[in-house]
């Protein structure tokens, strides 16, 4: 996700956070479908878009300031709110949330209190080489935990570190995070990073711009360029692509690496 950006140090943490973010909720999706988080506001942060599938296959892009002044979380996020997108592939449920200044982590525990009524722990971290967390839930359903425990465990979750991910990572974390606490892991599962751009829907895009604009960025450039924001992949169309989009019964040119 990093490759071809030059991200602001505060707008890569963010970044970095919703990756971990969405796939400590994906991760629990009991059907095929994706986990979308979007963050919008009028701050230096225009623009944050997170997805991570039920195959914890994970994307995500952000747009800033040309140039970024802010310090922190706070000032970055300023007047913003974060949408979460579930999608199961027949009706999408959607819930917003107001961003908490503090951290994208505290939003997050906001969000899981009043869509889903659900009480939460979450941590996250980074740094330029990886990102990680901890998504702590009470079950439903089951034995309210008391109120002195959750507080622990909250606090226990707290000191995670990102050399705690370097150094240990399943069992070993867990159980040196909640060394005094009976707990059990499931199998681990690998997280990659995979983008779904392809020649076809970049030629849906250049569609919708009208052959007009199309033919004159060809007559000024020779080409029109299509670059995704989400993985940097670059994509040409010459005059005769250009003819051919707009021509009738137009099939979908071949994927060309460039």
């Amino acid at each position: 996700m990093l490759r071809d950006h030059d991200y602001d140090p505060v707008v890569q943490d963010t970044l970095g956070h919703a990756a971990a973010a969405t796939g400590l909720v994906a991760q629990s999706l009991k059907f095929d479908g994706s986990v979308t988080l979007q963050i919008q506001g009028d701050g230096e942060l225009r623009m944050l878009v997170m997805q991570c599938t039920s195959e914890l296959e994970v994307r995500g892009m952000a747009t800033s300031d040309a140039h970024v002044n802010a310090k922190s979380f706070a000032e970055l996020v300023r007047n913003a709110h974060c949408a979460i997108t579930v999608d199961s592939g027949e009706r999408p449920y959607q819930g917003i949330v107001a961003i908490e200044g503090t951290s994208l982590a505290a939003s997050l525990e906001n969000y899981f209190a009043r869509s889903a009524q659900v009480p939460s722990h979450v941590v996250l971290v980074c740094d330029d080489a990886l990102c990680g967390g901890l998504l702590l839930q009470q079950t439903p359903g089951q034995t309210q935990i008391e109120e002195d425990d959750w507080n622990r465990l909250g606090f226990m979750a707290a000191t995670l570190k990102t050399e705690d991910l370097q150094t240990s990572t399943g069992i070993e974390l867990v159980g040196k995070l909640f060394a005094e606490d009976d707990v059990r892991v499931f199998r681990p599962r690998p997280v990659n990073f995979h983008c779904r751009c392809s020649r076809a829907r970049a030629e849906e895009v250049l569609r919708m711009l009208g052959e007009d604009d199309n033919q004159a960025t060809v007559a000024e450039q020779g080409s029109v360029e299509v670059t995704c924001e989400y993985c940097g992949h670059r994509r040409s169309f010459d005059a005769i692509d250009i003819s051919r989009l707009f021509a009738e019964n137009a099939m979908a040119g071949p994927e060309r690496t460039q």
